[in-house]
């Protein structure tokens, strides 16, 4: 079983949320840490702030603060040996340092999911310049247009749903009229059977 110690810069405590602002690192350090513990390594981590007999007591770690300072931490140490210094190691490089093999996601994304993307923004953000530019794009890259259907369907949903919400909000302030006001509205759709239906 690997050993793993971190040897943090004076702070209120590991999480970094307690202060006046929140450094992301610090929360994703944290729980990367857990999941390496999860993965059978021994962690310990030692806050100068609270712990700092800890880091008289390593001779690695008291000869690192006499020759560069607090600006090696945070140290971290794979069984008293010093792997990384100044910073906080993301998980993959936690894993890597500790001997862990983690499993790569594979990507889903490729251009033609990338255009499906842009076609539902389009609609989204009724842009119609936009939704011409990613459908020709598409098309261009084989995709069919049952699946650019199924974006613009996807982008309209999304679009109503804020719609929906503003309505809502209107008819409240407007004791309930805006509702039926929209129901009396056929602006710019033709009635069946009526090709000729005037457009506001």
């Amino acid at each position: 079983m690997a050993k793993l110690t971190v040897y943090d810069p004076p702070m209120c405590c590991s999480t970094g949320v307690c202060g006046p602002s929140v450094d992301p690192v610090l929360p994703r350090f944290a729980a990367d840490l857990e999941w390496l513990s999860t993965q059978g390594v021994e962690v310990a981590r030692f806050n100068m702030a609270q712990q700092p007999g800890a880091f008289v007591a390593n001779e690695v770690v008291k000869r690192a603060l006499a020759e560069e300072g607090n600006d090696c931490l945070p140290l971290v140490l794979v069984e008293g040996r010093v792997v990384s210094r100044g910073t906080h190691p993301t998980r993959k490089e936690l894993a890597a340092l500790v001997g862990i093999a983690v499993e790569e996601t594979p990507s889903l994304c490729s251009a033609a999911v990338e255009e499906l993307v842009g076609i539902g923004a389009a609609i989204a953000a009724n842009c119609m310049p936009c939704l011409k530019y990613h459908a020709d794009k598409a098309r261009s890259l084989g995709v069919s247009d049952e699946d650019m259907a199924r974006a613009v369907a996807i982008g309209n949903a999304v679009k109503q749903v804020p719609a929906r919400a503003i309505l809502n909000l209107a008819d409240r302030f407007l004791n309930g009229l805006v509702q039926e006001e929209v129901r009396s509205q056929s602006c710019c759709t033709p009635a069946p059977g009526k090709a000729d239906s005037k457009c506001c």
